[in-house]
């Protein structure tokens, strides 16, 4: 499991919030041994990333509880409602993980009670791995439960390239088995759920296109809840100019269009400095039309060439003969994922998949 570098997030386990766990669980099970766990979890406790620390909690837990399966799951149970934090009750669905792949049906019926408190996604997927027929039929009854973290958990925990965890190759190389789980998402009332279909979808995107293409053609797009999940779902193909993925959500032709009076200010900037982006949309037809709107910024590399990236800037209906006037604002500084460099970059408008318009801006 691959996990991005937050220092402030690890403290979510400090050494108070260590205390806040011995507590809690000595209120549930009174033999647990409280200072042998502080002293444990603990030791060299600062130079742990975040998931090492949830692990080593995890682990130290684990040498305090019974060494009978099902009385450790009861006792964790009760300590569920306990605990302060939504984060820090992964400790007991990872619990599951680490100790119950030997009892799959108690392992999952538990993991189904601990994810309202938190999430189960990182914990089933070795369930999934371990059995994957097994688990996506238990997992097709969590998708009509009545609690949403529980239809939730169908989709996001089987999701093939879910972040922070380790890929479900089974499902990258045939998502098939999710398409049932998926299409009884597809109108949940709740927007978390939706939400974690759309990412699934958007995943599979990544391996197989058109299979996600031809998933959604078949759903009824002119439903509110299903033409939302299939934006977001076909968000990398749409930035990458795919026409189909443009026409599944009504934009796949040739836009007719004029860019005008494109501006970048300022034109020279430092590192922190902020770039507003400003043009005028005209349409040159007299229907109204799909578009969508996005910008692609090349930026220098380290070594003098450049690589893009589109960011998303809006989808609307332009009227007949419409005129509109489109602004961004972005910052630009560094992240852990991309640092910049000095040099021009050029800045692209991108509407419907082709460029209409390009700009710069220098980064001194």
């Amino acid at each position: 499991m691959s996990e991005p570098s937050f220092p402030a997030l690890k403290e979510i386990f400090n050494h108070a919030r260590l205390q806040h766990i011995a507590t809690q669980i000595t209120a549930v099970h009174a033999d647990f041994d409280r200072q042998r766990f502080l002293a444990a979890c603990g030791d060299g406790l600062e130079g742990l990333s975040l998931m090492a620390r949830l692990r080593r909690v995890t682990a130290c837990l684990h040498q305090g509880l019974p060494a009978d399966y099902p009385q450790a799951l009861a006792i964790l149970r009760r300590l569920a409602p306990r605990l302060d934090n939504r984060f820090v009750t992964l400790i007991l669905p990872e619990y599951v993980a680490m100790y119950g792949l030997d009892d799959f049906d108690l392992s999952m019926d538990t993991l189904r009670f601990f994810t309202p408190f938190g999430s189960s996604e990182f914990a089933v997927r070795p369930f999934l791995r371990q059995d994957q027929t097994r688990a996506i039929a238990l997992m097709s009854a969590w998708a009509g439960d009545d609690n949403e973290h529980v239809r939730r958990l169908a989709s996001e925990g089987s999701r093939p390239r879910l972040p922070w965890s380790f890929r479900l190759e089974a499902l990258c190389a045939d998502p098939s088995p999710m398409a049932p789980i998926l299409t009884q998402l597809r109108e949940d009332p709740s927007l978390y759920v939706r939400k974690s279909v759309a990412n699934h979808l958007n995943d599979i995107t990544k391996d197989h296109p058109d299979w996600v293409m031809d998933l959604l053609a078949s759903w009824p797009l002119d439903r509110p809840f299903c033409a939302w999940i299939a934006r977001h779902a076909l968000r990398t193909l749409i930035k990458q100019g795919d026409r189909r993925a443009l026409g599944l959500i009504g934009a796949g032709h040739v836009a007719q269009v004029s860019v005008g009076e494109l501006s970048i200010t300022p034109t020279d900037i430092q590192l922190g400095d902020s770039i507003r982006l400003a043009f005028r949309l005209s349409s040159t037809v007299a229907v109204p039309q799909r578009l969508v709107i996005d910008y692609r910024v090349h930026y220098v590399k380290k070594s003098g060439d450049t690589s893009a990236k589109v960011f998303k800037l809006k989808t609307l209906t332009l009227p007949a003969q419409g005129v509109m006037e489109i602004t961004r604002t972005q910052i630009i500084r560094n992240f852990t994922t991309r640092i910049h460099y000095p040099g021009q970059h050029a800045v692209d408008i991108l509407i419907n998949g082709e460029c209409l318009a390009r700009g710069a801006f220098t980064l001194r």
